[in-house]
């Protein structure tokens, strides 16, 4: 906040320089203070007295001249006191410059810059609303902005407390996640489904039959029955049974019928453990492996497959390579070593942090396999890419003249607001997965929306203190033919660029929609569902697994479905087995159905138990269709005559359709939810009702494009040999995550763009400039942003699960659109197409909007604006002095908002 200061006081540090001044130059300046009040009253102003008075930074204003007799009408004679002769002499009144270096003298170039500042400050305090062109007024600042000054100078002052802090908060997150950490499982469980319908009477009527289980898969290129492989097979399985985790484990040479491919060479053991995956110690999963040893020594090779693996499965290096590429992509942005690790340091705290309560919630709730690679690579997406933001505003600040303690504040009061609202924005778009009701998709949620908090946590509080330990030596060891950070003002190529395409903005329209609908074409033959063993990477146990039993028992063996009847207690034990025996062969005789295990009776007598195995593997079309055959056709009249019987389809390939089935009944609802409320918080953050429409259309195109794309590469194969990818479905709950992701970082960008151009549009009223402004400011920055993001993602090709491959893809390509396409091309060509109507706002709606802490707007016309402290505070300002010589608030020089100095002068 500016500081209340004696007028006299305040005129004098104004024209007073730092530096030690000639018995000359006090005689002038004592001569201009003393004609201070002349000014003031040819002005029109009063003058003060001994009053005090606020001295807001805004732009500088001409000083008026003043009319001889006789001279010619309209034009102004100056002054010919010495003071207005160094004012004349050093050039129009324009933006404010830097003040002349110091020096041992005071020349009259210095004594003109401080008399310019002085007379536009006395002129400005009494010009509330200005024509556009001239600076306005500043307009009080947003409460955020204010209390993330204020923890920024916190921070700053007590740099090594909170460093310190931040080390023993993340060790002891370590610590307590070792302690009391989860383990991670794909525990698929669907409440009102049939698949769960099936499980539970799984878990009531075969106790030894509701755990989930591992196939042991024996393979000899000799006979497996033999003598030597089965005494060791028996010995195998006796040592599994003695496990307390193990309900059962079944020889593949019988009782019962025997599991032996037709040619002899592969045999199938199955171990079932009591619990689900997640609840399995890891160390009674790799006891029943090693208990096979003896398998091997007899010649045999032996392979496992199984729920209870992919619940061991972790995170890889793919973070490690992520963070390799952002190092070059940050010293491109910044060419400076020291400030590209600062970023990189802030978002491995930040992760390291997030990670931690990741675990932490992996005991409380379950968390998917992929859950804590998912959230590591958000976290360290946009923890970056939220640190180079505020360093890139700190730098300005910086290099505009600004110390490090006034710099950092200002940083976080601009840009560090625009990390707030969208890391806020990112948080409550995946927190609203938990609206869908699926525990395993709103697991991967909070997993995501922890680590982003930690990152936002980190941006406000570390981040601050680490730059004040780097204080001036932020730009040291540079690289300069790296460096790209300039060129952002109106002569640089993204501000011809961008006036290229508002002179032909149809065309780029045009083009650029068609090239995103193009894109999306590929998702109108989407097809969601749950990778299977096949999509594993070649060198795992379980895709050998995989591969054998596929081949030598057919694919349906891969993933058989489970058929639970209960036929009521109306019937007799005999006529039950009736039952269950007609029921296999109407069973065996549905289209697409390969085999049918002989049933098994539950103790009672009531329910038949079925082993159904579908002609293709899980993933396949073929077995979605044959699951709803069984469920709308065959089940229905098997049960139909009995009082009270119930027949369901289950095991984890119903499992897996059941979930791709209800996110795709619940995704357009879902979609609709996130767009409306971006929506909303855009319309109120920007007072109109077209740019939240317009966002609302492009944030979808750009979604939609993304989809296209991964549809394209993992359901249809078109390159995916080039990402070591197989192609098949896609995972059923990756578009919804894309989409509340995606949608929330869309969201950055756009409110990180249009807040700059709104801003310039409030200055001048020029819609077209407002736009090539805007972009020039802000593209330089977004590029970088995205780019960091697009490596980050990208490196998580590299991880060995598919489900992480695709979200990874998915991610670089949406944001690489959205940061191109979109941000450079559709944006300016629909707002010039759009003209002043994009900030079109019918008057009864803007009456009933909530006003934002700090808003300055005035309803239903122009309205003052903040330069510097806009909705979003993009922190991408170009503090330099601009070259067409308009007039622009905030620049670096005036009086600093927080304490009222004007740096370089006395206070």
């Amino acid at each position: 906040m500016a500081r209340e200061i004696p007028a006299s006081v305040a005129m004098s540090s104004t024209l007073t320089p730092m530096y030690p001044r000639s018995e000359n130059s006090r005689s002038a300046v004592s001569t201009t203070r003393s004609r201070a009040f002349s000014r003031r009253s040819a002005l029109g102003l009063p003058n003060p007295g001994g009053r005090t008075v606020i001295v807001p930074p805004v732009a500088p204003v001409a000083p008026p001249g003043r009319v001889r007799s006789g001279a010619r009408a309209g034009r102004a004679r100056p002054r010919s006191s010495s003071a207005a002769r160094s004012l004349r002499n050093a050039g129009p009144a324009g933006p404010c410059r830097a003040p002349p270096r110091p020096g041992p003298r005071f020349s009259p170039q210095t004594h003109a810059w401080h008399l310019r500042r002085h007379v536009s400050t006395l002129a400005s305090r009494h010009v509330s609303r200005r024509e556009p062109g001239v600076g306005p007024a500043r307009a009080p600042r947003p409460m955020e902005a204010v209390l993330l000054s204020a923890l920024a100078r916190f921070s700053v002052r007590h740099r090594w407390l909170v460093i310190a802090l931040w080390l023993l908060a993340v060790a002891g997150a370590g610590l307590s996640a070792r302690a009391a950490g989860g383990e991670f499982s794909n525990d698929l469980t669907l409440s009102d489904s049939d698949s769960q319908a099936a499980y539970d009477t799984l878990r009531e009527r075969y106790p030894d039959m509701s755990g989930d289980g591992m196939q042991v898969v024996i393979h000899s290129g000799g006979d497996v029955s033999s003598p030597e492989v089965k005494a060791a097979v028996a010995d195998a399985l006796t040592a599994v049974r003695g496990s307390e985790d193990v309900a059962a484990a079944r020889s593949p040479y019988g009782p019962g019928p025997a599991m032996v491919s037709a040619d002899g060479h592969t045999a199938m053991a199955t171990v079932q453990f009591e619990g689900r995956a997640k609840d399995v110690p890891e160390e009674s999963v790799e006891a029943a492996q090693e208990a096979f040893a003896p398998v091997r020594d007899a010649g045999a090779q032996v392979d496992f497959g199984g729920a209870v693996l992919q619940a061991e499965s972790g995170p890889s290096g793919s973070e490690a390579i992520g963070l390799a590429a952002a190092v070059l992509v940050l010293l491109v942005a910044f060419g400076s070593v020291f400030a590209m690790v600062v970023p990189l340091v802030t978002a491995l705290f930040a992760l390291a942090l997030g990670l931690s309560a990741v675990h932490l919630a992996a005991g409380l709730t379950t968390i998917g396999t992929s859950g804590p690679v998912v959230a590591a690579m958000i976290g360290l997406g946009v923890g970056i890419d939220y640190a180079l933001l505020v360093v890139t505003r700190h730098r300005e600040a910086l290099h505009a003249g600004h110390a490090p303690a006034d710099s950092i504040p200002l940083a976080l009061a601009t840009a560090g607001r625009s990390v707030l609202v969208a890391g806020a924005t990112v948080i409550v778009a995946i927190l609203s997965l938990y609206l869908i009701g699926i525990p395993f998709v709103s697991a991967l949620g909070l997993a995501s929306a922890l680590t982003v908090a930690a990152t936002l946590l980190a941006a406000v509080t570390l981040l601050p203190a680490l730059l004040a330990v780097f204080g001036h030596r932020l730009d040291r060891f540079r690289v300069r033919r790296l460096r790209f950070d300039h060129g952002s003002g109106r002569v640089s190529g993204w501000h011809r660029w961008t006036g290229h395409v508002q002179r032909h903005p149809w065309p780029y329209l045009l083009a650029s929609a068609v090239t995103l609908v193009a894109l999306a074409l590929p998702l109108f033959s989407l097809r969601l569902g749950t990778a299977d063993g096949g999509s594993a990477p070649e060198d795992t146990t379980e895709r050998r697994a995989y591969e054998l039993v596929a081949e030598d028992f057919g694919p349906g063996w891969t993933g058989p479905l489970v058929v639970t009847a209960d036929f009521g207690e109306d019937g007799s034990r005999a006529e039950v087995k009736q039952r269950a025996a007609d029921l296999r062969t109407e069973l065996a005789g549905t289209e697409g159905v390969e085999e049918v295990r002989p049933p098994r009776l539950d103790g009672s007598g009531t329910t038949a138990l079925y082993t159904v195995v579908p002609e293709g593997s899980p993933d396949e079309e073929s077995t979605e269709e044959l699951v709803h055959r069984l469920r709308d056709d065959v089940l229905p009249g098997a049960v139909a005559d009995t009082e009270g019987g119930e027949a369901h389809v289950g095991g984890s390939t119903a499992t897996a359709i059941d979930l791709a089935d209800r996110l795709g009944r619940e995704m357009a609802w879902f979609m609709t939810f996130v767009v409306g409320l971006s929506f909303l918080l855009l319309m109120v953050e920007f007072r109109s009702l077209v740019v939240p429409l317009k966002a609302a259309v492009m944030n979808l195109l750009s979604v939609g494009a993304a989809y296209g794309v991964v549809v394209a590469v993992f359901q249809w194969g078109w390159g995916a040999g080039l990402l070591g990818a197989e192609p098949g479905p896609v995972e059923s709950f990756a578009p919804i995550m894309l989409f509340a992701v995606l949608f929330g970082l869309s969201m950055d960008y756009e409110v990180f763009l249009l807040s700059r151009v709104r801003e310039e549009y409030l200055r001048t009223g020029d819609t077209g400039g407002s736009v090539r402004d805007g972009i020039a400011a802000t593209a330089r920055v977004i590029t970088a942003a995205a780019s960091v993001m697009v490596v980050v993602f990208g490196s998580f090709q590299l991880n060995d699960q598919r489900v992480v491959n695709l979200f990874g893809f998915g991610l670089a390509v949406a944001i690489a659109i959205d940061a191109t396409l979109v941000r450079l091309v559709l944006v300016p060509s629909v707002m010039a197409v759009l003209g002043r109507a994009a900030w079109w706002m019918p008057r009864p709606l803007l009456r009933l909007l909530p006003r934002l802490p700090g808003e300055a707007a005035a309803e239903g016309g122009r309205t003052a604006a903040v330069p510097g402290s806009g909705p979003a505070g993009d922190g991408t300002r170009g503090d330099g002095p601009r070259r067409d010589g308009g007039a622009t608030a905030g620049r670096p020089h005036e009086r600093d908002p927080e304490d009222g100095r004007v740096p370089g002068t006395r206070s």
